[in-house]
């Protein structure tokens, strides 16, 4: 399987390509792994060139882009002119065009027509979203592939509001048709925190070499704050064989794995707290309302989280959560002490069962000998008393601000399963 997307603007770098990781996920799912994925810009010489490659390489070749009304719209066109077949006007897609600048009471370009050419044996996708549609054609045979083993090639178009459903809807209950698979392909993602990629390695490396040597794929992704393990297998004992290898990483790896696949931890977090009837409040200095905005983006977030305080300057510390001024004399708004008087002030502030606090030296100045760039102090209030972290997070901002808000939920999880209050010992199968 091979991924062409096309368009200029990708190589000038105007516009994030999510056309690749979005596609690879969801042919993954589907049990189509995809080999190579490349893009080229809306150049004829360039898109021919990746068009004919990967037909002498792949089963299934998915083109993104190209296929609208302006002149920089070459794809449709140029596949037609790559296997010599002829471009005829479809009724049923000119009269969906029409319709379209209809319902919307505007005025149609003459130049739109352009989208209602087919090549000669290709089939329709619908596209409900927009006026060009995708199109589907088995290259068969195909003249350059070895003894021309047929292909199949499908353009979809570029916008992801118009190609994400058209996937879902019309190519992903046609592959399984034209291109069935001969192994059944599965694929467990577990996602771990608090522990590096090496250490991860380390500690499963020697118990999955039987799996491994028994078909199992194994691999690790590394972000900031969290490393992804990957289990995946294609072949007749696959589910079993993911599904025993798993319980084994999991058994491994039980205090830092959160959760599966796309889960992310303001999820796990948010669900925690909603299970036991909890509420959270934060505090956070360096972190600039990062952990609020992550846990924002959960939804049913406002079930579980009362308020949160950003406090930058030592005065919105001392009046929003009653820092004392002595503290921060003694010890600067970067020390443990601070961070336990705000996480203090703000679950007392906001009647919480739980607050989080976040202090610390960003960068790209201000360290000192002491204090270098990257020291955070991560503080916990809770029913069982108070806790603070110590971490050493030396990365650009944006970066310390993520790992820092990983550290800080992390350490939130780990109290909520483990809290005496709420029944121990506290286990959870995610």
């Amino acid at each position: 399987v091979e991924l062409i997307n096309t368009g200029s603007e990708l190589m000038l770098g105007r516009v994030l390509n999510t056309h690749q990781q979005w596609l690879c996920r969801q042919l993954a799912d589907l049990g189509y792994v995809v080999s190579r994925q490349v893009a080229v810009p809306d150049t004829a010489s360039d898109i021919l060139q990746a068009v004919r490659e990967a037909l002498g390489r792949a089963d299934l070749v998915i083109a993104t882009g190209g296929l609208g009304p302006t002149s920089d719209d070459l794809t449709r066109d140029l596949v037609a002119q790559l296997l010599g077949k002829a471009l005829r006007e479809d009724a049923a897609v000119l009269a969906h065009i029409r319709g379209f600048f209809e319902s919307r009471k505007r005025f149609m370009p003459e130049r739109t027509k352009v989208q209602a050419l087919v090549p000669e044996g290709a089939t329709v996708l619908h596209n409900p979203h927009g006026t060009a549609p995708g199109l589907a054609m088995e290259v068969r045979p195909n003249p350059f592939r070895a003894n021309g083993q047929p292909s199949w090639l499908i353009m979809l178009p570029g916008p992801p509001r118009e190609l994400r459903p058209m996937f879902t809807d019309t190519v992903a209950p046609l592959l399984p048709r034209v291109l069935p698979l001969a192994s059944e392909f599965i694929c467990r993602t577990l996602r771990t925190t608090g522990i590096g990629e090496s250490v991860v390695e380390e500690k499963i490396d020697g118990p999955m070499k039987r799996f491994v040597a028994a078909g199992l794929d194994l691999g690790y992704c590394a972000r900031p704050g969290q490393v992804d393990v990957r289990l995946a297998a294609r072949c007749g004992k696959a589910e079993q064989l993911v599904r025993e290898a798993e319980a084994i990483v999991r058994e491994l790896l039980r205090p830092n794995t959160y959760g599966v696949e796309d889960e992310d931890l303001e999820t796990v977090i948010v669900r925690l707290l909603t299970e036991r009837k909890l509420t959270l409040a934060l505090a956070e200095s360096c972190t600039g309302g990062c952990i609020a905005n992550r846990i924002t983006n959960v939804p049913g977030a406002s079930a579980v989280l009362l308020a949160g305080l950003v406090t930058y300057s030592n005065a919105a510390k001392q009046k929003f959560l009653g820092v004392h001024a002595e503290t921060l004399d003694q010890h600067g708004a970067v020390s443990k002490p601070v961070a336990r008087e705000m996480a203090e002030g703000a679950r007392q502030q906001a009647q919480a069962d739980y607050a989080l606090s976040a202090t610390g030296i960003a960068g790209p100045s201000g360290g000192t000998a002491g204090k270098p760039v990257g020291t955070v102090f991560i503080g916990l209030a809770g029913p069982s008393g108070s806790v603070v972290e110590h971490q050493f997070n030396p990365y650009d901002r944006e970066t310390f601000k993520q790992v820092t808000t990983q550290q800080a939920l992390e350490l939130l999880r780990r109290t909520i399963l483990l809290e005496p209050s709420l029944g121990s010992p506290v286990s959870r199968t995610i």
